[in-house]
C-alpha cells in the first residue's frame, strides 16, 4: 500500500486532539460573534425608528424663503428676438393630402413607392 493509506487509529479529519479543539474555538467565536453583530443591528434598528416617530413630521425651513427667479432669456437681453410665425396661406400653395380609400390600402405594401431609389 501506498502513503495515502489510511493506518489504523488515525481520525479521518487529520490532526490531532489540539486541532480540533481550535477548530471549535473557531467555530464558536464565529457563531458568537453573528450573533453580537445580529443584536446590534437591532438595536440600531430599533433607536432608528424611535428616532423616526419622535421627528416632527414636517420641520421648519432653515432658510427664510426668497422669491423665485425669473427666468432670463440672454437673446432677448442682447436685442435678438425671433421672427413671429406665419400660418401658410392658400395663395403661398399649402396643399392638402387626401385620406386614401380602404380599397386602395390593400395592396400598398406590393410595390416601392416610385420616387425611391431600388437598392
Amino acid at each position: 500500500m501506498g502513503r495515502s493509506a489510511l493506518r489504523i487509529g488515525q481520525p479521518l479529519a487529520g490532526g490531532t486532539k489540539a486541532e480540533s479543539n481550535q477548530r471549535l474555538q473557531i467555530g464558536l467565536f464565529g457563531l458568537g460573534s453573528m450573533v453580537l453583530l445580529i443584536g446590534l443591528a437591532t438595536i440600531i434598528g430599533n433607536q432608528a425608528d424611535l428616532t423616526q416617530e419622535s421627528s416632527v413630521p414636517q420641520a421648519a425651513p432653515t432658510t427664510e424663503p426668497t422669491e423665485a427667479a425669473t427666468q432670463r432669456d440672454p437673446l432677448a437681453d442682447a436685442g435678438i428676438v425671433p421672427l413671429p410665425v406665419e400660418a401658410p396661406d392658400e395663395a403661398q400653395g399649402a396643399s392638402v393630402v387626401e385620406d386614401l380609400p380602404d380599397s386602395a390600402m390593400d395592396g400598398a405594401g406590393a410595390s416601392a413607392p416610385e420616387n425611391t431609389p431600388n437598392p
